[in-house]
This record gives C-alpha cells, sequence and structure tokens, in this order.
C-alpha cells in the first residue's frame, strides 16, 4: 500500500552561487509539486518592490528656476543634466534616511559620478556622465539624497521641499534584474517534486544576498500579523546559512592536523568532521572515552585557531543545516561500506 503523507515535503537543500558583486543564483529544494511557484512567485515581488535603496529626490541648481531652464557655460540643459543624474546611483554611508549634498564645479570639466562622492555617500556607478562646463562654466547645486523602497513619483515629493528646489522622480529599487525557473527534481524515485532557481541583478548598493534576505524578512514580517488572531509561532527574522562557512564544517578532522593520539581518540568515537566538534560542549568533548587532557587542550586550540571555539554556540539555523548535513553524510558513507 503507497504511504500517504500528512505534511508537505519540507525542502532541506539550498546552493548559493555568487556569479559576480552584483550577481548571483540561489537555489533551493526539493519542494512538493505546485509549492515552488507558491513561494518564487511572492519572493520576485517583493526583491523587486521591497528592497531599500538610495535615489536622489530633489535638486537645487544655483541660478535656476525651473527644470526647463539652462546653466550658462554647461553643454546640457537642466532637463538633460536631471536625466544623467538619475542614471547614478547613490549610497547613503551613515544610518541617515536623508541627506543634503552641496557641489561646486568650475570647468573646463567633464563631471561624472566619481566627482559627487564624499564623506556623506559613496557612489556606485562613478564612470556615469552627468555634464559638461566649458572654460567659462561653472555649476553650483545642492541635492537631496534619500533612502526608500520602490517608486515615488516627483508629485509625492513636490510639498515641504525648500523654496528653488525641483522634485525628482525617485527610483529607488537597487535590484535590477530578479527571475526565476522552476525545474523537476527526482527524490526518492518520485520525478515530480520541484526546484526553484533564482537569478538576482543588483545595481551595487546591496548585494543579490542581501536582497533575497530583505525579501525574505519581508514576507516574515507580513505573515506575522496572523499571530495576533491565531497564536501561531512565526517568525520574523530568518538566519541566512552561509553555505562557505557550511562546507568549512563539512572538512574531515583530517584537515585539524593533531596528534595521533588525539585524531585516534575522535576516530574510534566516530566523530569525523570539523563541525561535529564545533557542534560539542567541552563536557561531551571530555567525556569521550581516552581523551586526555592534553588532546583536550590540542583539539580547544586548533578549534579556536578554525575561529570555531569549543563551547561557542552556533546560529540555530546554522545548527539544524550542520547537523542534517553531518547525519546524511555519514549515513551515505555507512551505506557504501
Amino acid at each position: 500500500m503507497k504511504k500517504i503523507a500528512t505534511s508537505p515535503y519540507i525542502p532541506t537543500e539550498i546552493e548559493i552561487e555568487e556569479i559576480s558583486e552584483n550577481k548571483a543564483k540561489i537555489v533551493a529544494y526539493p519542494f512538493e509539486s505546485g509549492f515552488a511557484i507558491t513561494f518564487a512567485h511572492p519572493l520576485r515581488r517583493l526583491l523587486l518592490s521591497s528592497t531599500v535603496g538610495y535615489a536622489p529626490t530633489a535638486l537645487y541648481i544655483k541660478g535656476v528656476s525651473h527644470e526647463f531652464d539652462s546653466v550658462r557655460g554647461m553643454f546640457e540643459d537642466v532637463a538633460h543634466f536631471i536625466i544623467n543624474l538619475k542614471n547614478i546611483r547613490f549610497k547613503i554611508k551613515s544610518d541617515e534616511d536623508i541627506v543634503e549634498l552641496d557641489y561646486s564645479f568650475k570647468g573646463p570639466k567633464e563631471i561624472k559620478g566619481a566627482d559627487l562622492q564624499n564623506d556623506q555617500v559613496e557612489i556606485i556607478t562613478p564612470d556615469k556622465y552627468l555634464a559638461t562646463l566649458n572654460e567659462d562654466g561653472s555649476l553650483n547645486f545642492t541635492l537631496i539624497v534619500q533612502k526608500g523602497i520602490g517608486y515615488i513619483p516627483s508629485e509625492d515629493i513636490r510639498e515641504g521641499l525648500k523654496e528653488g528646489f525641483i522634485s525628482l522622480d525617485a527610483f529607488f529599487t537597487p535590484v535590477r534584474r530578479a527571475v526565476y525557473n522552476i525545474e523537476k527534481v527526482l527524490i526518492e524515485d518520485n520525478p515530480n517534486y520541484e526546484k526553484i532557481v533564482f537569478e538576482i541583478e543588483t545595481d551595487g548598493q546591496v548585494t543579490p544576498i542581501e536582497a533575497f534576505k530583505n525579501a525574505l524578512v519581508v514576507m516574515y514580517d507580513q505573515m506575522a500579523i496572523f499571530n495576533k488572531v491565531l497564536n501561531l509561532n512565526i517568525q520574523p527574522k530568518i538566519e541566512h546559512v552561509d553555505t562557505k562557512e557550511l562546507n568549512k564544517l563539512l572538512r574531515k578532522i583530517d584537515d585539524l592536523e593533531l596528534s595521533v593520539r588525539s585524531f585516534n581518540c575522535l576516530e574510534k568515537a566516530n566523530i569525523q568532521y570539523i563541525g561535529e566538534l564545533a557542534l560539542m560542549s567541552e563536557q561531551e568533548l571530555k567525556n569521550l572515552k581516552n581523551l586526555g587532557k592534553k588532546s583536550l587542550e590540542e583539539i580547544k586550540e586548533v578549534m579556536s585557531k578554525e575561529g570555531y571555539p569549543i563551547d561557542q554556540e552556533l546560529p540555530a539555523d546554522m545548527v539544524k543545516a550542520l547537523s542534517e548535513k553531518i547525519k546524511e553524510l555519514k549515513s551515505k558513507s555507512s551505506e557504501e561500506k
């Protein structure tokens, strides 16, 4: 008789490939049939709509009264200058949500994004062109840069601006591309399980991984409203398991270059991976058969050098992922024998 499931399969595998500084691929599986798109579609929407970015929202140019004006000695008119300005991506260095920046340039000069960097903001697109001044030209302007999400039209920004400031359409979203594919994956002779393959690209204000984590947190925060009435245990925050760190902990204990005595003691206790030591307390180590004081101190020393001192608590998600992976590897190793 076919076994009847009483709850959906819980995905166990996640793979993260950082293709470049601004591009990443995230793969998660296995999902029950139909579940992958249920999660993938809203996550894509949240990536594009809720990732925090920075954008110029208002501009004051000395001697200019409106956006269809011109600046003497500048090749571009003000409307063209604003278009170029919107292509330059800023990032506020502090925790402030809004900064006011003053700039002054004299010609002859070709002004690029890099010329706008200062103690308050980092310019993500330093090579982007802004304007050209001739030898008689000068340009003095003040720029307001804000932190936000999504897109805000200039009409919504105009109210409350200082006199002489021109409001700008604000494109905050730093995610330039977010797509996903749903692929079939074979699990226990069943070919109907699914895999989500996300491809994310940002403009550099945030990394793709940071954007993905933010989308997950926003999703959890939105669902948390149901806690109030239904008493659910939905957690509003999620910790990301660093794949590189996980792989580091899944190395064999051979890599620790322990003394023969210490190594043999661990081997007899069926401890094969560095992560197993990271999960153990000092008392658990002391309880290992034939592990002397000298060996204990040696293991504590090498684990500290690895960055995982004995008795240091690992994040809950890392403990879960590490425990499951070690169990899987040991089970596979036993079957092969």
